[in-house]
C-alpha cells in the first residue's frame, strides 16, 4: 500500500510538470539491449562485462549472503525471525524441491543443487524490479535509474538450463551405464514405429533444454515489458487520464514482485530435480 501511494504521488508531479519537460518517446525495447561495458575477448570467445553480467554477480552475491545470513551466521539456540526465515527457506528446498523430484539416494548429492538454483534465480529475479543506476544511460551526467532482469535475456536462462541439462544425462549415464540410460528413452513400441518414436523422444530431450529455458525468459521478459510499457504510457499521454495506468501498474509490480518472481524460481529448481532424478531412476 504505501509502495503505490508513493508511485502515485510520483506521476502526479510528473504529470504536473509542464508538457515539454518530458516530451519525446519512450523506446522500451531499448531497456533490453546489452551494450559491452567492459570488453573481454579470447580469441573467438566473447567474454565481455554488460548489463546482464553485473546483474549476475549482483545475484549470485545476494545468494551468498542470504545463506550466510539466514542459515549461518549467529544462530540461537531459539530461533528468531531470521533463523525462522532460514529454516522456512531450507525446508522447502528439501521436501517441495529436492524430495519432490530426487530419489533419496541422490538427495544428498543434489539438494545443495537445486536449493542453490532456487535461491540464485529468486535473487536474480527481484533484482530485476528494484530500481538501480545500472541502464548505462546518464541525464547531465547522473546515471539514470531503471529495472532489468539478468533472466529476461535468454543467454542467460538457456546457460541455467543447460547446466541441468548436461547434469542430468551426465547422472543417468553414471548411475545406469550408457546402454542402458539410453535405452531408457525408448517406450516398448512395435518395430515399425520404433525409427519415428526413436526420433521423437530424442527431440524430446532437447526439447526440454528450450522448453527449461525459454519459460523462464519469457515470463520475465513479458512481466518487465507491460511494467515498462505503462510507464512509458504515462509519460507519453502527459495527462492526469494517465493516473489510472499508476494504480494498474502498481498492483501489476507488485504482483511480479511477490508472486512471479517467486513461483518461476521455484518451477525451474523442481523441474531441475525431477529432469535429474528421473535419468537416475529412469524406470519410475
Amino acid at each position: 500500500m504505501t509502495l503505490r501511494r508513493y508511485l502515485i504521488a510520483l506521476s502526479t508531479l510528473v504529470l504536473a510538470a509542464p508538457a515539454n519537460a518530458f516530451a519525446g518517446t519512450f523506446p522500451v525495447q531499448k531497456e533490453f539491449e546489452l551494450k559491452t561495458w567492459i570488453p573481454i575477448h579470447l580469441g573467438p570467445l566473447d567474454l565481455s562485462i554488460n548489463k546482464a553480467v553485473v546483474y549476475l554477480f549482483m545475484g549470485a552475491a545476494l545468494t551468498c549472503l542470504l545463506g550466510i545470513g539466514l542459515m549461518r551466521f549467529r544462530l540461537k539456540p531459539k530461533p528468531g525471525r531470521r533463523e525462522t526465515l532460514g529454516e522456512m527457506i531450507y525446508e522447502i528446498a528439501q521436501t517441495q524441491v529436492a524430495e519432490a523430484g530426487l530419489p533419496s539416494k541422490a538427495i544428498g548429492l543434489w539438494f545443495p543443487y537445486v536449493a542453490t538454483l532456487m535461491l540464485f534465480i529468486w535473487c536474480v529475479n527481484l533484482l530485476g524490479f528494484l530500481p538501480l543506476p545500472l541502464t548505462g544511460d546518464t541525464w547531465h551526467h547522473i546515471p539514470v535509474w531503471g529495472i532489468y532482469a539478468a533472466t529476461s535475456s535468454l543467454s542467460v536462462t538457456l546457460a541455467l538450463a543447460l547446466m541441468t541439462w548436461v547434469f542430468t544425462h551426465i547422472e543417468g549415464i553414471r548411475y545406469n551405464g550408457p546402454v542402458k540410460y539410453f535405452k531408457s528413452w525408448i517406450p516398448p513400441v512395435p518395430k515399425v514405429l520404433l525409427p519415428m518414436i526413436t526420433v521423437i523422444e530424442v527431440l524430446s530431450q532437447f526439447m526440454r533444454l528450450i522448453s527449461l529455458s525459454v519459460r523462464l525468459y519469457a515470463n520475465m521478459l513479458a512481466g518487465h515489458i507491460l511494467i515498462l510499457t505503462f510507464i512509458g504510457l504515462i509519460f507519453v499521454f502527459e495527462s492526469y487520464l494517465a493516473i489510472p495506468l499508476v494504480a494498474f501498474s502498481a498492483v501489476f509490480y507488485i504482483f511480479e514482485v511477490v508472486i512471479v518472481v517467486s513461483i518461476q524460481a521455484f518451477i525451474f529448481a523442481v523441474l531441475s530435480a525431477i529432469y535429474i532424478g528421473s535419468a537416475i531412476e529412469p524406470e519410475h
